[in-house]
């Protein structure tokens, strides 16, 4: 058996409790093959931003969906401001957008090629998504295990449907078993997120391999940050709750030793949708697993703020904010291709301003997606709505003021110690796409319209709309925010002690030296800030482009942010 290094053994060790020959060999082919991104000065700055979208976002004629995508970005000088694209799943797939893949090493001929990406990767720093829990049924892997190859007959999980499965976490409310046929009978088959996204069983090292020599190969393919989907389900194993089992952390610390080996700089991000305590579990001991978590606790919190009128959770929240060490950071977003997540409130928020959360996304034309409990009921799991119209106000506002109270929430996000990420439908202000829930029967496509540039382009030229008032006002954010040292992902973050009917502050402060307090109104009225909370040093405003006179109360607008240093 080929020889490894001892730490890439014991992990090893840990999953199978053996070292398989087959995966020590597959890991010191991929180690021999070293990729070289040359030296990177820091781990990331505050230039990072990244943009949340698909391949096929935009279309136009005479182009692939990559191509009017880059066109767009570039046209727009988008470039000037974001540093990073976030393509969400471009292989061929079957259904979810992109989450059950056929062919993990293809791109999607309706999106474009890898030449098409490798050119976007030319203007941007590119994250890929791998979708590693599950595959497509159409993936050849599983219609060779059905087909009863023998060579695939444990690349997935055929379960005794008589089996206790009671403890198992489900994200939905779906059957957990699917059955298929096969030449030997039916097949249970594991299925945790829907009948055609198919468990990938990584008791079988040869499974772990396949993945490896994908995570790699996209590291290859120009990706800086590589996004781990539903890693948390990784490993099962029946009598527990198969989520977070010490196998799946023991994966995920795998997979970062093998970039750290193979693809120095290739950053690791875990994308675990689960209670806080939980979600940040990923970063294990700080340098050996997750770079970022998300920070998915966030976009729900800040919805809760703004529909109470008080900020009190909120602020307690950042105050238990603590990424483990340098090496690590949170990715800080609001909107993303799925849904606004209730699950990472548990434990923080009470159970009745979750109901008054859903309550409000109805009412605002979302819809709210449910999760299958132990017990046999079904709780909120996901509030499918644009994120823009999840912050509206319950009576009719102008435009203005509308995306006056969506750029508060994406201004505080921006601001937060961490690597933001935005969403394309939060960067142009889209609104809840009700056409596309109807003709797909899925909840999550409210979030997922996809345009071509000529509709897009007509939406934005408006000049006094909603959606270009919070376009032109977004990139205004990014361009401030470009400037202050402050908001480098490892500077620190102190939250101040406002009084909490929706003010919010805190204060980041770099290692350079710069330091920037950050000031929020979240409610619909005005207020005052006590001179005396904030440093009299802190006293221009980044934002407003004023003065304002150190002993003053520092007045707030409603839904107004400061960013306020000493210049």
């Amino acid at each position: 058996m080929t020889n490894l290094d001892s730490t890439t053994a014991g992990l090893i060790q840990e999953i199978y409790g053996r070292v398989p020959e087959v995966l020590a060999d597959g890991i010191a082919a991929l180690e021999d093959h070293r990729i070289d991104r040359g030296e990177a000065d820091s781990l990331w700055s505050q230039q990072d931003v990244v943009l949340i979208t698909y391949a096929d976002q935009i279309r136009a004629p005479d182009r692939s969906p990559l191509q009017a995508h880059r066109e767009f970005l570039l046209d727009h000088r988008l470039d000037q401001l974001i540093r990073c694209v976030h393509l969400l799943p471009f292989c061929p797939y079957t259904s979810d957008d992109g989450f059950s893949v056929v062919d993990y090493l293809a791109v999607d001929p309706e999106a474009g090629t890898w030449d098409d990406i490798a050119e976007l990767g030319n203007s941007f720093d590119l994250m890929f998504d791998l979708v590693l829990n599950h595959a497509s049924q159409k993936h050849k892997w599983f219609q060779r295990y059905l087909s009863g190859d023998p060579d695939y007959a444990d690349f997935f999980i055929d379960q005794d449907p008589s089996s206790d499965l009671s403890q198992v976490v489900r994200p939905r409310s779906l059957p957990l078993l699917t059955e298929f046929e096969s030449p030997e009978g039916v097949k249970h088959v594991w299925t945790t997120f829907s009948a055609d996204q198919v468990d990938l069983n990584y008791g079988n090292p040869r499974v772990m391999l396949a993945m490896l020599e994908t995570l790699v190969e996209y590291a290859r393919r120009g990706a800086r940050i590589i996004r781990l989907d539903a890693i948390a389900f990784l490993w099962k194993e029946v009598g527990t709750n198969c989520i977070h089992l010490p196998q799946t952390h023991a994966a995920v610390r795998l997979m970062r030793r093998v970039l750290d080996r193979v693809a120095p700089g290739t950053l690791v991000l875990t994308e675990t949708n689960v209670p806080h305590a939980e979600n940040i579990s990923y970063f294990g001991n700080g340098d050996d697993e997750a770079h970022m978590v998300y920070q998915f606790s966030l976009p729900p919190l800040l919805l809760d703020a703004i529909h109470h009128g008080e900020t009190s959770i909120l602020s307690k929240w950042l105050e238990t904010l603590r990424p483990p060490t340098k090496q690590t950071t949170f990715f800080n977003f609001t909107a993303s291709h799925d849904g606004i997540g209730v699950r990472p409130l548990e434990g923080i928020v009470p159970t009745e301003r979750i109901e008054k959360l859903a309550e409000v996304v109805r009412s605002h034309g979302g819809r709210v997606s449910t999760r299958r409990k132990p017990d046999g009921s079904d709780s909120p799991y996901e509030l499918n709505i644009t994120y823009l119209e999840a912050v509206a106000d319950a009576t009719a506002v102008s435009p203005a003021e509308h995306a006056r109270r969506f750029l508060a929430t994406q201004a505080i996000m921006l601001s937060m110690q961490g690597v933001p990420a935005v969403y394309f439908h939060s960067l142009v202000g889209s609104p809840n796409d009700q056409a596309g829930v109807e003709s797909s029967g899925q909840n999550r496509r409210i979030n997922r319209h996809k345009y071509d540039r000529s509709e897009l382009e007509e939406a934005l030229s408006r000049p006094h709309s909603l959606q270009r008032r919070v376009f032109d006002g977004y990139q205004r954010l990014l361009e401030v925010r470009r400037a202050q040292a402050a908001f480098h992902p490892s500077a620190t973050q102190t939250v101040m002690h406002l009084q909490c009917d929706g003010l919010l502050g805190f204060l980041r402060a770099a290692e350079s030296g710069q330091r920037l307090a950050v000031i929020a109104n979240l409610s619909n009225d005005p207020k005052w800030v006590d001179s005396s909370q904030v440093d009299e040093e802190l006293r221009y405003d980044e934002l407003a482009l004023e003065r304002l006179w150190k002993d003053d109360p520092i007045p707030m607008r409603p839904f107004q942010v400061r960013w306020l240093t000493d210049q």
